[in-house]
């Protein structure tokens, strides 16, 4: 079985940092076989930071975590982010779909974890709910 690469966006990271959260076995399922590696888990920061505002103490945490890769806002990042804050996307899920979308090192893309899989409707990324 190949190792499967699953961006989480700020609702799925947020379900992970609250162990009262309906969806957080779910996602923490994805950790787990993420430290059996089965997979890569990556974080939008940016995603993070409008997370934290909600949740504080959300950025840290899954920085804090070892099988989690941040996804850092670089200027490619930032301008793909850019184009889709003007095309009305929230800044929580900007950076969220340019990590998910196909790239150079992910040309079929990556899963985008969600708990809200119907805002990246249309946005050419594979949204997943945890439990599904």
């Amino acid at each position: 079985m190949a190792a499967i690469a699953v961006v989480l966006d700020h609702t799925a990271a947020t379900a992970l940092h609250d162990p009262k959260a309906p969806f957080n076995e779910a996602v923490a399922a994805f950790y787990v076989q993420a430290s059996g590696g089965l997979g890569t888990l990556y974080a939008p920061v940016l995603a993070l930071t409008v997370g934290d505002t909600q949740r504080p103490g959300l950025l840290a945490y899954i920085q804090g975590l070892q099988f989690i890769e941040i996804e850092p806002l670089d200027t490619v990042a930032a301008l793909a982010a850019t184009k889709l804050l003007h095309a009305g996307h929230s800044w929580a899920a900007a950076h969220a779909i340019h990590a998910a979308r196909p790239s150079a090192d992910f040309p079929s893309g990556r899963y985008l974890l969600t708990l809200t899989p119907e805002v990246y409707e249309d946005t050419g990324v594979q949204a997943v709910h945890p439990s599904q």
